[in-house]
């Protein structure tokens, strides 16, 4: 296996995974959402309660301006409502309104559908060696760059 095309493989997969979650999103209604949305409605979805953009944005592993602009378009699409804070009038908190919770199943569907495709044709030691090759490749990665990201 020639290991230069490593990042080549790895830019292929995710342009190919990103138009996989494209169709799936439209084949379920929702164009409205594009892939960079899922890591914001997956913390909503599991948070249960509302947070800052802060909190997102350290939850996604994403820096806030990025946030905002993800959380604008949801906001105007209407699946997430900013609320002011009762503790702090400073601080606006991200909730799903009804419409965001009513997507939560078709999300989680699609999510479903992501997983069994990246792994299609693994044996089940093979995903989990592939999965630990990668987060020790980003682990690589950050040591070098002396960044802290977002290790999930």
């Amino acid at each position: 296996m020639n290991e230069q095309y490593i990042v080549y493989f790895i830019s292929k997969t995710r342009q190919s995974m990103h138009q996989f979650i494209e169709v799936e999103l439209k084949k379920e209604g929702l164009s409205d959402i594009i892939p960079s949305h899922g890591s914001i409605l997956t913390v909503l979805f599991e948070n249960k309660s509302p947070l800052t953009m802060k909190e997102i944005a350290k939850r996604i592993g994403k820096d806030k301006s990025t946030v905002t602009v993800l959380i604008n378009h949801l906001l105007k699409q209407g699946y997430i409502e900013k609320i002011t804070s009762a503790e702090d009038k400073r601080v606006s908190l991200i909730a799903l309104t009804s419409a965001g919770k009513a997507i939560e199943k078709k999300y989680r569907d699609i999510s479903k559908r992501v997983v069994e495709t990246a792994y299609e044709g693994f044996e089940p030691n093979e995903k989990e060696l592939f999965l630990k090759s990668l987060k020790q490749m980003n682990s690589n990665f950050i040591n070098h760059s002396g960044r802290k990201l977002n290790e999930d």
